[in-house]
């Protein structure tokens, strides 16, 4: 055996174990490949229904967040119209104030007016009864004279003062009502 054939198989073994080597990485490799094709198709089987539970779920709640947008439109006009009626209420609760206002001022005024007669009826009263005024029937009606009026009793003479119950009564009406509707113009007061 010469040193070229010793040599050519010597590269021929060594051929031959690079070869096997080879063979054993492609093998393990087969596995390996073969191992992720069979994750890969376990995978695609768990994640089909998975996605089609997603989808389901993804479907149900665009349902419920449509179902809230219709619901919040619903809201949304049913605040426009308690907007409306509360603008409604605050007109009619304005006019009510300024109808409040017009009728205290309308009342006040004649109650004031009443008072002050009555107030005038009251002196006058009081003071008729503590200054002496008599009463004489003449021609079926009750008159009432003043001291100025009555004839003297007893040879005395009655005062000429003017009367204390006429002139309160009369300040009354003059003061209340005659300067408005021109009562009692015309005389001193």
């Amino acid at each position: 055996m010469s040193g070229g054939e010793i040599a050519a198989l010597l590269a021929a073994a060594a051929f031959l174990l690079l070869v096997g080597a080879l063979i054993v990485l492609i093998l393990r490799l087969c596995r390996t490949v073969d191992a992720a094709t069979r994750a890969i198709e376990e995978v695609t089987e768990r994640t089909g229904p998975l996605l089609d539970k997603v989808d389901t779920t993804v479907d149900q709640v665009n349902a419920a967040l449509g179902q809230a947008r219709v619901s919040l439109d619903e809201v949304n006009a049913q605040l426009a119209r308690v907007d409306t009626i509360t603008g409604h209420a605050q007109q009619i609760s304005g006019t009510i104030a300024n109808l409040t206002m017009v009728l205290g001022a309308t009342a006040t005024g004649p109650l004031v007016k009443v008072a002050a007669l009555g107030y005038g009826l009251r002196r006058a009263v009081q003071n008729r009864q503590n200054s002496g005024w008599r009463s004489t029937k003449r021609r079926g009606r009750t008159q009432w004279l003043t001291k100025r009026e009555l004839p003297s009793v007893n040879g005395r003479s009655t005062s000429d003062s003017r009367s204390r119950v006429v002139e309160p009564v009369r300040l009354a009406l003059a003061s209340k009502l005659g300067h408005r509707f021109g009562f009692l113009r015309g005389r001193k007061a």
